[in-house]
């Protein structure tokens, strides 16, 4: 191990062991604390413009409404929770669960989200009583320092060991590596090459698959108000979320109207020519995706393309023509390009989205657009999805938003589909150990009649 890791983990056990049995109240003061010095306006525009000026990435108003109302937003779930000592007890069964920390928990940040994701994940980290060492993406180190430094600024204030939270300042893949290997627990976030690399280090670890938001409209939906949610989830930042809409799957009989009113909010309807220029701006090799064009606006898009675009848009249409493999438009993008695809029946809208995701992102999220609770449900049982949003924006939705109940994060598990432990957003419960405390109670025997009975009845004993 080197001398840098092994200095940030000795540091990190040390500051650990100070508050492994703090008692709840002053948890909670620590959280308060750093939550408010990542929180402040000042400090989240800081923490946004230099996102913004590092990664080259985005748009930076959009970072700063990320930034805080992410933080809020966790701060909103970890507010009043009990993470110190009996969090449950049921009497009936003679059972009591204790809540303990995990220990020292490796953080790996993603280019894309590299102030947000430091404190969304960090804060349930130390409310639990956790130390965290954040390795961040190399092009958004300074971003995680920045962001680091507030926190650590967060626990000086109550008293608490600064070291709870650390970062590599000088990011490697060895670094990274060796780290995986020191921690008790991984946090990942970020492409599927370092998931993999986390999966495989021999440490128990959280994971992401990757991102390919679909939605579907139907006709009973009301279509301005789909256009709208489905232009703000692919614009938002310049779809550097994973969550980003890349795919939207629209009824036959209100296509065109559906595209009048992506129109409407800026959309460009590439012809069959441009949409090949725009093929080899997003994928020069014909196989991976070109960093340039990653979080940037449709104008300097258009540039790399070599075509000119009228003044207003806000983001690029493309017809797709087979969903799968064979066309690259039904994968992830990460940038202001929407595919569209047409359907007839239900059951063709919900094909159409299975072929799309089990090509790029198997198991992460889709949408609908509808007022057919029947559509719905039909949806939400056969997509091999973990989250389903419905009549939502998906890059606000997916994540925690103060319009739904999920839960806040920006690491969100796409069960075994995508490689991942869990379907659930990554938060605090993902960061302790629960010791079971079992007392004796009256035997509850199991009654042959009930369990057999019907089967007794059909087939005999």
């Amino acid at each position: 191990m080197s001398d840098k890791i092994k200095t940030l983990v000795e540091k990190a056990r040390k500051a650990q062991a100070v508050v492994e049995f703090w008692p709840q109240e002053k948890v909670d003061e620590m959280i308060a604390s750093v939550g408010w010095e990542i929180y402040e306006r000042d400090n989240a525009e800081a923490c946004a413009q230099l996102a913004f000026e590092e990664t080259g990435m985005g748009i930076y108003k959009d970072k700063v409404l990320k930034h805080q109302k992410k933080i809020l937003g966790t701060l909103r779930d970890l507010h009043g929770l009990k993470t110190v000592g009996v969090i449950e007890e049921n009497k009936a069964k003679g059972l009591i669960k204790i809540v303990k920390p995990v220990g020292v928990i490796g953080a790996l940040t993603p280019v894309t989200n590299p102030t947000s994701s430091v404190g969304v994940n960090g804060l349930p980290i130390i409310k639990t009583r956790n130390a965290v060492i954040f390795a961040p993406h190399p092009r958004a180190k300074k971003n995680c320092a920045l962001t680091v430094k507030f926190m650590r600024e967060g626990l000086k204030r109550v008293s608490a060991p600064e070291d709870l939270v650390q970062c590599i300042k000088e990011p490697t893949i060895e670094l990274t590596q060796e780290l995986m290997r020191e921690v008790d627990l991984i946090v990942a976030t970020g492409g599927a090459g370092m998931v993999k690399a986390a999966y495989s280090s021999g440490t128990p670890a959280f994971g992401v698959g990757a991102g390919n938001a679909v939605t579907i409209v139907d006709d009973t939906a009301d279509l301005k108000s789909a256009a709208q949610k489905i232009f703000l989830g692919k614009t938002f930042d310049y779809a550097t979320s994973c969550s980003s809409e890349n795919s939207a799957i629209i009824q036959e009989d209100i296509f065109e109207e559906m595209l009048e009113n992506f129109k409407s909010y800026g959309g460009y309807l590439c012809t069959k020519e441009e949409k090949e220029l725009l093929k080899k701006a997003l994928w020069p090799d014909g196989k991976h995706l070109n960093k340039k064009i990653v979080g940037q606006s449709p104008q300097i898009i258009a540039k790399i393309m070599g075509v000119e675009i009228p003044e207003g848009i806000t983001f690029f249409m493309v017809l797709g023509d087979s969903p799968g493999e064979s066309d690259l438009f039904s994968g992830e993008k990460l940038s202001v390009v929407l595919t569209l695809w047409k359907f007839k029946e239900f059951s063709g809208a919900i094909d159409i989205l299975q072929a799309i995701i089990k090509y790029s992102g198997y198991g992460h999220s889709c949408g609908i657009h509808s007022n057919n609770d029947e559509h719905i449900l039909e949806l939400a049982t056969k997509a091999h999805v973990s989250r389903m949003m419905v009549r939502q924006p998906q890059s606000y939705a997916n994540s925690g938003n103060y319009d739904n109940g999920m839960p806040f994060s920006l690491t969100l598990g796409c069960g075994t589909w995508g490689g991942n432990i869990t379907t659930e957003n990554i938060t605090w419960k993902h960061f302790v150990n629960i010791t079971w405390v079992s007392k004796p109670i009256d035997p509850i025997v199991p009654n042959e009649e009930v369990i057999f009975g019907s089967y007794w009845e059909k087939f005999g004993k």
